[in-house]
C-alpha cells in the first residue's frame, strides 16, 4: 500500500481551485487537476505561494515547449541510453525512471538537450501515474560500472530544480543501487 500523502486543507484547495478558474478561461491548455493542486499545496504550503508556483510552471511549460517534446525523435534517440521509463512499476505502483549512470559522461552531452530529455522522461512517467492510487514517481540511479567521469553535477542540479519547481511532490522515492565504494565522496557533495 502506498504511503498516504500529507493531507491538504480542504479550504485551501477550494481557494486554489477558485483561482485556477481565472486562468483556465485564459489558458484552456493548463494541465492541473485536483491531484496536481494538492501536490502544489503540499510543496508550497500556502494558497498564494502555490498559485504563484503554478503560474510559473504554466509559463515555463509553454515557453519550454513541454507538450511538443515527444515530437523530438532525434533528441529521444540521442539520449535514450541515458534514461528511460520502465514498463514495470515499483512495489507501490509508482512509474520508474531508470538511469544507468555508466552511460553518462559530461563530455558527450549538450546540457540543454539533456535537460529537455529529462523533462521528456518526467512527463512520460507522470502520465503513467494512477493518481487516484499513487501520484509520484520512483527514480533509480544504477551505478554499476560507474566511474568519476560519469558524474555530472549540473545534470543532477537541473533534475533537482525541475522536481522542486515544476514537478513538486512527484518524487516518491529515489534509489541509488550498485554504488561503488568511492561514491560516498560524490554523495557528500550531492546531498548538500
Amino acid at each position: 500500500m502506498a504511503d498516504e500523502p500529507k493531507p491538504v486543507n480542504e479550504e485551501d484547495l477550494k481557494q486554489l481551485k477558485e483561482r485556477m478558474k481565472l486562468i483556465a478561461d485564459a489558458d484552456p491548455t493548463q494541465y492541473h487537476n485536483d491531484f496536481s493542486l494538492k501536490r502544489y499545496l503540499r510543496a508550497f504550503k500556502t494558497v498564494d505561494d502555490s498559485f504563484q508556483a503554478i503560474l510559473k510552471t504554466n509559463k515555463w511549460r509553454s515557453d519550454y515547449g513541454v507538450d511538443k517534446l515527444h515530437e523530438k525523435s532525434e533528441l529521444i534517440e540521442k539520449y535514450k541510453a541515458k534514461a528511460r521509463v520502465l514498463r514495470h512499476r515499483d512495489m507501490i505502483g509508482r512509474p520508474i525512471i531508470y538511469i544507468p549512470a555508466r552511460n553518462h559522461s559530461s563530455s558527450d552531452r549538450d546540457i540543454d538537450e539533456l535537460t529537455q530529455f529529462i523533462v521528456y522522461c518526467l512527463e512520460d512517467a507522470s502520465k503513467r501515474c494512477f493518481e487516484e492510487v499513487v501520484d509520484n514517481l520512483c527514480i533509480v540511479f544504477d551505478l554499476e560500472n560507474f566511474t568519476l567521469s560519469c558524474m555530472d553535477y549540473q545534470v543532477l542540479k537541473n533534475l533537482i530544480w525541475l522536481l522542486s519547481r515544476h514537478y513538486p511532490e512527484r518524487l516518491g522515492i529515489c534509489l541509488v543501487i550498485n554504488a561503488p565504494y568511492f561514491f560516498s565522496g560524490c554523495w557528500a557533495v550531492i546531498k548538500g
